[in-house]
């Protein structure tokens, strides 16, 4: 349910599912920009926790930190009803420490993540290999989220310029291995920004389009690093698109779904509809 004795409870609020959510998940980052300790975490849940399903490291930034840290974050957010996700670290370690994977899955399982997502922006790597990542991961009870994208190099924030040279890969490349993830037991799938809506000197809306409609947006977390990019895909997609943004941007996402507030294009207009 919404929060009880929520302020102001008589402005119209449009329709949110409630936790656990299928759809309308929003994914907001944890440490890395912010190095986000506790008292701000609960600062953060406290207030906006409802409206928060997934709380992701990354970075790798939980390998910088005490474990007893980590694993109170992890509390914190479980304490919330919110998921917890290692973010896309196990590219890194299975370049660097590539005889480390299962441990890596191990220790995340210990620590008490919820999600391990399985990314790829930097690998030159097959699908078959990262599908075998998604399985394996449900061996150890939690759950994969593999990351599709359209971009080599995705993920590291590079300029246009250099992630241009390094070339796009095909929409129906990313869909296919998509659909590989989802029959491997997969419930969501990341769709990187890169090569979309970010570092690119044209949106490409047409692939979020592509992948939208060839692998359903109830399936799909979608990348938005700045308001314009979720504004786009709340009034394209509708409030309940499943989003991550940075934990800074959370009310300002939620104004907008809600329809309590927007931009100038988005104002006012943002609603949902149950039928009776």
């Amino acid at each position: 349910m919404p929060p009880e004795n929520r302020a102001f409870d008589f402005l119209h609020h449009n329709d949110r599912p409630d936790k656990p959510r299928t759809t309308g998940i929003t994914e907001i980052r944890g440490p890395y920009y912010d190095p986000m300790g506790p008292r701000e975490l609960r600062d953060i849940l406290e207030t906006m926790g409802w409206y928060v399903d997934i709380y992701k490291f990354s970075g790798g930034s939980f390998a910088l930190m005490p474990e007893d840290a980590v694993r109170e974050l992890i509390d914190i957010c479980h304490e919330h009803d919110v998921r917890v996700s290692t973010g896309g670290f196990i590219e890194n370690v299975l370049v660097r420490d590539h005889d480390k994977v299962e441990d890596y899955i191990e220790e995340a399982a210990d620590l008490g993540f919820d999600i391990l997502e399985i990314s790829s922006g930097f690998l030159a790597t097959g699908t078959d290999d990262m599908v075998a990542l998604t399985e394996l991961v449900q061996e150890y009870d939690i759950k994969p989220k593999p990351e599709i994208n359209v971009q080599f190099g995705a993920g590291g924030a590079s300029d246009p310029e250099e992630l241009e040279r390094g070339g796009q890969q095909s929409p129906e490349q990313a869909i296919e291995e998509g659909k590989r993830h989802l029959e491997a037991g997969a419930d969501l799938l990341m769709v990187e920004a890169e090569g979309i809506t970010e570092e690119v000197k044209e949106w490409r809306t047409d692939v979020a389009y592509q992948i939208a409609n060839e692998l359903g947006t109830e399936n799909l977390v979608f990348e938005a690093p700045g308001p314009e990019m979720f504004e786009w895909y709340i009034k394209n997609f509708g409030p309940n698109v499943n989003l991550f943004v940075d934990n800074s941007q959370i009310v300002e996402l939620e104004c907008m779904r809600s329809g309590l507030w927007g931009k100038i294009s988005s104002w006012g207009r943002t609603v949902t509809y149950e039928r009776e």
